[in-house]
């Protein structure tokens, strides 16, 4: 039988801060605008790549005016190789023609203020707003969080807000922008979508695995 979410959470939140006590966000900015272009290019795309493409992007663009007055093919081009570079780019132009307009070119702080926005959803808001802002808005929900969550049975759910409201209920708002970097960090050196190292994971003593097919057979029920 898997242990209570609430006795595991404690020692979840240990293993993280020992193993990734520096943990941040792995795109590159320097302002909560960069942060922002950055996060929505990220979108079905590596954080490798985007911080790649926002190298010289950045260096072209430097506020909210500049991407709202650019001409839609030109800034495909400069953001083809993230992919579908077309909706990003509607929807980035769009995005900072309204952060022009509305907040005075300033990317607002408030969540419901962010998610109106063409092209942001709740993670990208949350992923701005503790980042760069360093206020917990919420927690961000990337497919790492939302993998290891289900795996450590802190949720049952798949979709990304539900995830995000099993998290906030478990997890102290003081913990929640670290929690989000650091098990990103756990996904990528331990918990993989395939073949996860639970032999070598630091939580492997308590960790349910629910959903971890291992030496040929599996343990709970996976979430896809």
């Amino acid at each position: 039988m898997p242990r209570s979410p609430k006795t595991i959470v404690p020692k979840v939140l240990e293993v993280l801060k020992q193993e990734y006590p520096d943990a941040s966000c792995s795109l590159n900015f320097s302002n909560p605008l960069e942060l922002l272009v950055a996060t929505i290019l990220s979108a079905q795309c590596t954080d490798e790549r985007v911080n790649q493409v926002t190298k010289d992007l950045f260096k072209k663009y430097k506020t909210a005016h500049d991407y709202a007055s650019v001409p839609l093919e030109e800034l495909e081009k400069d953001i083809q190789s993230t992919g579908f570079y077309k909706n990003k780019a509607k929807n980035l132009r769009e995005c900072c023609r309204q952060i022009e307009e509305r907040f005075g070119g300033r990317v607002p702080k408030e969540l419901d203020q962010l998610v109106s926005l063409p092209g942001v959803g709740r993670k990208t808001a949350n992923v701005v707003i503790g980042t760069a802002y360093g206020i917990p808005s919420g927690v961000v929900v990337d497919t790492h969080v939302s993998r290891i969550s289900q795996r450590l049975g802190l949720t049952q759910n798949t979709d990304p807000e539900k995830i995000e409201q099993d998290l906030m209920k478990l997890i102290p708002q003081d913990e929640w922008i670290d929690f989000s970097h650091r098990m990103i960090k756990h996904g990528r050196k331990y918990c993989s979508a395939r073949n996860p190292s639970c032999e070598s994971c630091p939580m492997t003593a308590f960790c349910p695995k629910i959903g971890v097919e291992t030496t040929g057979r599996k343990k709970g029920s996976a979430n896809r």
